[in-house]
């Protein structure tokens, strides 16, 4: 196994990991790592982008961005496997809490992450999540009703409170996500994932921004042919769970 799925050591831990999955956006990726660090300027925190074998220079670029950003990580896929496994290797590497994801095309502003960060470290450990609801979409007339319609069927069929599954700005406590079944496109599951789990989610309405480089890696037919094969995953991982109640241990751990 590689290193980079460990936590690397440091004398300072940082509270908050922000962890950006990217595939050919050499037009995007350094950009929106600058603005990562202006929105948590003077907080504690890292960034790790995860390199999902991009064919572009997105590698070499963010590579040379690391001596200006000293809380930047970049860490590189050998084989491309999909947003929601560089997500998991982002999480998995990440030494903070409290894990913010955004989508690495750049289309999620980070100056709203601060905000979703603050209600989640407000609000009671029950709530493990915080999505990003958005406002304004910025995206064609086709791809906000399809959007649309698939959530509300999402939404229907699975009984999770999310509006928007697909924003890719998302805080969550890395504690609860590690306790969540892995499956592939789960990074578009996670409320009904938390939900499952016995965790509440929160949502704040967010921004959106235009794509300016590179171009979407999926398509309407592409996302439907995913999805009806997920939510009846999901489905059935919701029908096959036994919850215990309250665990409670009696006795002292060893020291």
């Amino acid at each position: 196994m590689s290193g980079i799925l460990k936590p690397v050591s440091s004398s300072e831990t940082p509270d908050i990991s922000v962890v950006v999955p990217v595939h050919d956006e050499a037009g995007a990726a350094v950009t929106l790592a600058r603005d990562i660090a202006t929105a948590f300027a003077g907080r504690s925190y890292e960034m790790l982008f995860v390199d999902d074998a991009s064919r572009d220079d997105t590698l070499s670029l963010l590579q040379g961005a690391i001596k200006d950003m000293p809380q930047l990580r970049v860490l590189a896929h050998g084989t491309n496997a999909g947003q929601s496994r560089a997500v998991r290797t982002g999480v998995l590497a990440a030494r903070g809490g409290i894990i913010v994801t955004l989508d690495g095309d750049g289309q999620n502003p980070p100056h709203d992450a601060p905000r979703l960060v603050d209600l989640l470290q407000a609000s009671p450990e029950d709530v493990t999540l915080v999505g990003g609801r958005r406002a304004k979409r910025q995206d064609s007339a086709a791809k906000r009703r399809a959007s649309l319609w698939a959530n509300r069927i999402r939404k229907n069929l699975l009984k999770d409170d999310a509006d928007d599954t697909g924003c890719g700005l998302k805080v969550f406590r890395r504690e609860a996500y590690l306790r969540l079944p892995y499956f592939d496109h789960m990074h578009r599951y996670l409320p009904a994932l938390m939900i499952r789990e016995g965790y509440r989610n929160l949502y704040l309405d967010v921004d959106h921004r235009h794509r300016e480089t590179g171009r979407s890696k999926y398509t309407n037919w592409g996302r439907l042919k995913a999805s009806v094969w997920d939510m009846l995953g999901v489905i059935w991982l919701q029908a096959r769970l036994r919850s215990p109640g309250k665990v409670t241990e009696y006795g002292a751990p060893d020291a």
